[in-house]
This record gives C-alpha cells, sequence and structure tokens, in this order.
C-alpha cells in the first residue's frame, strides 16, 4: 500500500530541511512526500528542488499564493495530487523519527484514523539543532534523556513504544485528541467528508473540524501515542486573531452534526470546477529517489 505523506510548511526552510532529513531515513520507504506550501518565498522551493533530486522517495512541491493563513487549503490542494490510499498529515516543524511511517503503516485499520503526539523542544535547542543541522531522528534515547535533564525537551514519553493493541480504540469518539500536526486517514475517507473545511482560515482548529466531522460520518480515532511521536521544533505563537471566530465555527459544527465540508476537496478533484486563483502554482513535477507552518500546533 502506498503511503502520502503531507508536510505543510510556509516560510521555515531551515526547519522544512530537518524534517525532509527525517523522511529520507525512514525505515519505511513505500510512501511518497508532499510539501504543502501556504504560500513561501522562493527559498523553500529551492529547497525542495534540492532534496527532491537525490532523495530516496518521491517528493512533490505544492504551492499556492499566499493571501493569508490557509492551511486547510493547502491541505486539500496537496491531498488531491496524492497518490497513496492513506494520507498522514505532518506539520513542516515535526521531525519524524526513523521508524514514523512504518508504525503509521502498522496502526492502520479501514474504518479509523490515528492521532499521532508529539514531545516539543526548547527553543535555544530548536535553535543550536536547526544552525548546527544535529540529526536528532537518528538520537538514541540516551541521548534524549540527557536532553531531558537539561531541559531542552517537555518529556521523552513519545519515544517510547509500546503495543497498546485494542486500548488504542479506547475512547474512539473523543476528538479533542487530534493534532493536524501527526494525524493519519485514508484516503476514501477523507473524501467522504470532503477533506478540510476552508472556511477555516487564520489559525485556529481546522483539524478539530475535520475529527468531528468524521466522528459524525462513522470514522473512529484510534490512539497513535507510544508509536508515532514527532519531534516538535519550537516556533514563536501564530496569530490568533481569527481563533474566537474559527471556535464559534466549530461549535456549530458540533451541534450540526454535519459530515462534509462546504468548501473542501471537491474544489481540487478532476472535473470539478476550481476557481481560478491569481499566481497559483500546482507543481508536482518534482520526482526524486521566519515563521514556522501556519498550521503548526503550539507548545
Amino acid at each position: 500500500m502506498l503511503i502520502s505523506v503531507i508536510v505543510a510548511t510556509y516560510n521555515r526552510p531551515d526547519a522544512l530541511r530537518a524534517v525532509l532529513a527525517g523522511f529520507c531515513q525512514q525505515t519505511d520507504r513505500e510512501f511518497e512526500l508532499l510539501v504543502a506550501d501556504d504560500g513561501s518565498r522562493d527559498d523553500t522551493r529551492a529547497l525542495v528542488e534540492s532534496i527532491a533530486a537525490n532523495a530516496p522517495i518521491p517528493i512533490a512541491h505544492v504551492w499556492h499564493e499566499d493571501t493569508g493563513f490557509r492551511l486547510a487549503a493547502i491541505r486539500n490542494r496537496a491531498a488531491a495530487q496524492a497518490r497513496g490510499e492513506y494520507l498522514i498529515f505532518v506539520d513542516g516543524d515535526c521531525v519524524p523519527l526513523p521508524d514514523f511511517v512504518a508504525r503509521h503503516r502498522a496502526l492502520a485499520e479501514p474504518g479509523w484514523m490515528v492521532a499521532g503526539n508529539r514531545l516539543l523542544l526548547s527553543e535555544g535547542f530548536t535553535r543550536r539543532v536547526l544552525a548546527e543541522r544535529v540529526p536528532i531522528h537518528r538520537w538514541t534515547l540516551a541521548q534524549w534523556l540527557a536532553a531531558r535533564g537539561r531541559g531542552d525537551i517537555n518529556r521523552v514519553l513519545p519515544l517510547l513504544r509500546l503495543p497498546l493493541g485494542p486500548l488504542r480504540r479506547i475512547g474512539g469518539t473523543r476528538w479533542p485528541r487530534v493534532r493536524g500536526c501527526n494525524m493519519a486517514v485514508w484516503r476514501s475517507d477523507l473524501a467522504a467528508v470532503n477533506g478540510f473545511d476552508e472556511s477555516f482560515r487564520g489559525w485556529g482548529y481546522e483539524d478539530s473540524d475535520f475529527a468531528v466531522r468524521l466522528v459524525n460520518a462513522g470514522v473512529g480515532l484510534k490512539k497513535g501515542a507510544f508509536a508515532t511521536g514527532l519531534l516538535h521544533l519550537w516556533h514563536r505563537e501564530n496569530d490568533r486573531a481569527r481563533e474566537g471566530a474559527n471556535w464559534e465555527r466549530l461549535q456549530q459544527r458540533i451541534r450540526s452534526r454535519d459530515t462534509r465540508a462546504e468548501t473542501g476537496l471537491n474544489r481540487y478533484v478532476p472535473g470539478s470546477v476550481v476557481p481560478e486563483e491569481a499566481g497559483t502554482q500546482l507543481d508536482s513535477r518534482l520526482r526524486g529517489n521566519d515563521t514556522s507552518a501556519h498550521g503548526a500546533d503550539q507548545p
């Protein structure tokens, strides 16, 4: 089964470099990677091109014009171009461990999505990792325990691997556990709810809305803890001017029990009418063996 990993980013090529380095060293290489770029400058494109040229996996760059925080839209655009049956969504400041894709594959189960977790790096440690290009995706548990002792990270539990089995399905409708920085869903389920709702603009709750609609459609939420932990690089807090409006939109969704996004994935499906967007560029030809991603979760 081909898996598609969709990495959301915005004008933070130093963090994206670390993320792509982690994905280029996965133990499971039966996946493609799409960089979902919410309008970054050309240095991000140049970085993706340089890495894609020698990568052991196919890498594509999917871009649209920067007209503000449109994480839902760029995720939909990338998902429409993805070829995999199963999609993993990650933020462009979340570095994977070598078994990340393999662990997600092992947890993939029809009728369920997977909600993964993360540990947080401190500001100072993040700066050093990026400046020195420290390969933290290859660190041992002993190195991480030492980092915890120095206060470089907030916890080590996401690094542990435990076979929780059926315990992962307990509380399978608890949508608040879903974070857009680490989640996986079947393409068929994504299509059934029309992807992410693009009426959520600016920071906040587009991932919660997605999870609520999946639950309403009968999809269970499976815990990815102790299997799929990511290394979340520090970043400044995003502008939350739209948080209140997005929160109210989410509450309306919970009350209505709707399942489909009003403006979503179908905008990008072949045969559907897609509104023209000045400067929009779709580039998935890249194939190869001063801000964070708009949608990155906050510490």
